[in-house]
């Protein structure tokens, strides 16, 4: 492409801080920005991202559609919520306008496991209109592409497991209400652990319904059997939740975390494939500790062993790059829902995003 890359920013929180930016810092430019909120629509973007104006104002989410049409961007980032259903209208807007879209919702990762019903309305959408869905982040690569990289260099593998933990406070309200904190254990058993007390044959019902609530790494678990070609035959979760001896104080939540309260929690995902491989994974998100921090953790186990520690990774920063450096992968992919797990490696982009794009807009 010879021009400039022209990208649509739905949502103007913590997270499009560094989307926006980093659009900028890799030759693109943003030609629309959408927000619900009444404090940020009006501004310009540059207030938001710490930088001279940009000429590009925060408009309310109900004008998307009309600006989306007469800005004609190339993709869309959404990072909003995250799950697939609260993401969804942004995503058919995008869709049947024909613009690419990738969104930082974990769900998004790899939808079709827990909301098939979404995914194959965007799919056939997108189909329709020639453009692109995926979602995209951190886990795109920590979650997903290292590990299996690591499997490329194993002989035999019996048991894939994995453990990341997060800070809830880094990724707002959405985010760590969905991980329960705040909840007392009474509240966190009632409102989240009690969804994965049931039979695998209920919970494909309330699946095939599109009101499952996965924890990030049932997605994770889907997308990493989709990249290894292995085929699911089970797979469950546990949430657990998280506490804390003293009181927490949370910015993102507005509130003190009670000592005993949930803090966030712990989901364990296991999968079982034809093929013998089990998937074990965890991902631990809550309020921190002020001695807590991020660690992904993954051991794959076979012929040999192997285990890779990643302690302390920006997980914000690379969440939003690994978003920024797939928006070439989305234009060039084919039409239709298309995880990254059937795009290829995820690359570092040296040069202007444009100059990835295959063809001429």
């Amino acid at each position: 492409m010879e021009r400039k890359v022209k990208v649509a920013q739905f949502g103007t929180g913590k997270m499009s801080v560094y989307t926006m930016r980093y659009v900028y810092e890799k030759g693109a430019e943003i030609v629309s920005a959408f927000d619900i909120n009444p404090d940020v629509i009006g501004k310009d973007i540059g207030e938001i991202i710490g930088s001279e104006n940009k000429g590009v104002q925060v408009s309310s989410v109900e004008n998307a559609r009309e600006l989306l049409l007469a800005n004609k961007p190339d993709i869309a980032i959404v990072t909003t919520m995250s799950l697939i259903k609260d993401v969804e209208e942004a995503l058919t807007i995008c869709a049947e306008l024909g613009i690419n879209a990738i969104t930082t919702c974990e769900e998004a990762f790899f939808p079709a496991n827990s909301n098939p019903g979404i995914t194959n309305k965007l799919d056939e959408i997108a189909k329709r209109t020639n453009c692109t869905i995926t979602g995209s982040g951190y886990q795109d690569i920590y979650w997903g592409q290292l590990i299996s990289s690591i499997a490329g260099s194993t002989q035999k593998i019996t048991k894939i497991k994995g453990s990341s933990s997060y800070n809830v406070e880094d990724y707002g309200i959405a985010l760590a209400k969905a991980h329960g904190a705040g909840l007392t254990l009474e509240e966190f058993d009632k409102e989240v652990a009690s969804v994965d007390r049931i039979s695998d044959e209920q919970r494909q019902e309330i699946i095939e319904k599109g009101d499952y609530l996965p924890s990030y790494m049932w997605n994770v678990n889907g997308w990493l059997a989709e990249k290894l070609g292995l085929h699911v035959t089970s797979q469950r979760q546990k949430c657990v939740p998280q506490t804390y001896e003293k009181d927490l104080e949370s910015s993102t939540l507005g509130m003190t975390v009670k000592a005993g309260d949930a803090t966030g929690m712990s989901a364990v995902v296991t999968t079982e494939t034809e093929e013998g491989i089990v998937i074990e994974s965890e991902c631990i998100g809550k309020v921190y500790a002020p001695e807590e921090f991020d660690k992904n953790e993954w051991t794959v186990y076979g012929e040999p062993n192997t285990t890779i520690v990643v302690e302390r990774p920006a997980t914000v920063e690379l969440t939003c790059a690994s978003i920024v450096n797939r928006i070439p992968d989305v234009i060039n992919a084919k039409a239709g829902y298309v995880p990254t797990a059937d795009m290829g490696e995820l690359r570092f982009k040296i040069k202007s995003l444009n100059e990835y794009v295959k063809g001429k807009f």
